[in-house]
């Protein structure tokens, strides 16, 4: 039957995917930035996190756009746009000597690990940019892993080859293969902020948390909680061995670089 209330939906979104490619074509594309620390509150490095300045809309976050994205194939050039805009970031702060030593991440999607040419694409961003490969980390989760496990492996591999690290995204949310997972070049596992959130009032998910933790520390993976909101949660993870902590404790939220900058230069010290 017809619904006028469902032919407006389709027809806002028909609006959303086409503003999307002009939004791409007119720079209305941006990254913020969330901070990485270490035990003692040293920031690693950051995570980019896209966001969209919609002409009419506004600041978009990511679960806005994202399904878009996927249904419309628009998420190939919208992540060769992200993946170019972190490495010239990436470029900038590597000339810096308060940032000279910082990782970054950048999520890969599951349709862009898809594509044959991806480990190529990575290699000639990397080469256009000048970005040093050693320190960008390309985020994966479990889901980008199904399928064809041995092509995935194979091109994750070319990848590494040139020096670029792989981080397993959300781990412990998914149903990840012990038995693939040891062939993967991973230089981190990131423990799903739902786990996080949860490992103080959940005897079970803190079970499954040390497990993690104590995996990635068998296979030589340093392990990243991603989420930390509180000191509980922080101390919890540092008792495990966690080396790095991402989230609202760290004191800041992600932010465009140049105001990260400022902030890093006049924040408060984090006793972590």
């Amino acid at each position: 039957l017809f619904d006028p209330g469902m032919e407006a939906e389709v027809l806002a979104q028909e609006t959303l995917a086409a503003d999307m490619r002009h939004g791409l074509q007119d720079e209305e594309f941006v990254l913020h930035y969330q901070l990485q620390v270490d035990s003692g509150g040293t920031p690693l490095g950051v995570e980019a996190l896209l966001r969209w300045n919609h002409a009419r809309l506004g600041l978009m976050l990511p679960h806005q756009f994202l399904p878009m994205a996927e249904g419309t194939g628009m998420m190939i050039p919208l992540g060769h746009w992200v993946l170019q805009a972190a490495c010239q970031q990436l470029l900038e702060w590597a000339r810096q000597p308060q940032t000279a030593s910082w990782t970054l991440a950048v999520n890969v999607s599951a349709f862009q690990l898809a594509q044959a040419d991806f480990a190529v694409d990575v290699a000639n961003v990397l080469k256009a940019t000048g970005a040093p490969a050693r320190q960008l980390r390309l985020e994966l989760t479990e889901g980008a892993l199904l399928g064809d496990v041995e092509n995935v492996i194979a091109k994750m591999s070319a990848v590494h080859a040139i020096g670029v690290g792989f981080c397993l995204d959300d781990f412990g949310a998914g149903f990840a293969s012990l038995a693939y997972l040891k062939r993967l070049p991973l230089v981190q596992l990131k423990i799903d902020q739902v786990m996080v959130r949860a490992v103080l009032t959940d005897d079970s998910v803190a079970v499954i948390a040390r497990a993690i933790v104590a995996l990635g520390l068998s296979m030589g993976v340093p392990v990243i909680a991603e989420g930390v909101e509180t000191a509980a949660q922080r101390d919890f993870f540092s008792a495990l061995g966690c080396h790095a902590f991402q989230g609202n404790y760290i004191g800041v939220a992600a932010l465009p670089a140049a105001i990260l900058d400022d902030y890093l230069n006049n924040r408060p010290q984090v006793h972590v």
